[in-house]
């Protein structure tokens, strides 16, 4: 068995409990008052059944505390995985997003998130997913849009003049045209 790891000198039980008494936090609550009773001699095992945790966590708590004090005890938040893209190419993304494609240069006629992926690939050299991407463009504001395909030799024109311009099928009874005349 391990020689315990000891507390640091400049904190004493009843500042502990003090310092519990005015936290917010539960979780720091808890860990203070842990602390405390290894403070007031008890075993490390009783710290632990206060706690409601095991004796390496017991440790981990005293390793914290002694580095960081009080303060140590506060639950951080995590950093997390850092964002693919940064700042530089999301302003780069909206712009190319933004001005379209050209169908000679990039060989689409619009963009699709499987196009914006590769174009990422070859202007940055960052592999990302599509789902990913999307997410990314979800977060900056643009939608999903899908447009009516249209034949490219549609003549407006001659859509206008095939439309009928027939009277409406339905008319009014012969008993509302009498009220409404007489």
């Amino acid at each position: 068995m391990g020689v315990a790891v000891r507390l640091r000198e400049d904190y004493s039980a009843e500042d502990l409990r003090a310092l519990a008494g005015r936290s917010v936090d539960a979780k720091q609550t808890r860990r203070l008052l842990s602390l405390a009773e290894i403070y007031d001699g008890s075993p490390r095992g009783n710290a632990a059944r206060i706690g409601g945790v095991g004796l390496q966590v017991v440790r981990d708590w005293v390793l914290r505390f002694n580095v960081h004090g009080p303060d140590g005890l506060l639950e951080s938040k995590k950093p997390g995985k850092a964002p693919i893209l940064d700042q530089e190419q999301r302003r780069a993304m909206v712009e190319i997003v933004e001005s379209g494609p050209t169908p000679a240069i990039h060989g689409v006629v619009r963009w699709r998130l499987i196009d914006l992926t590769q174009w990422m690939w070859e202007e940055f050299a960052i592999s990302v997913s599509r789902q990913t991407l999307g997410r990314e463009l979800r977060a900056l504001g643009y939608a999903k849009l899908s447009a009516r395909p249209r034949h490219h030799a549609q003549n407006g024109e001659a859509m206008e003049t095939f439309k009928k311009n027939s009277p409406p099928s339905w008319r009014k009874s012969l008993a509302a045209r009498r009220a409404a005349s007489g």
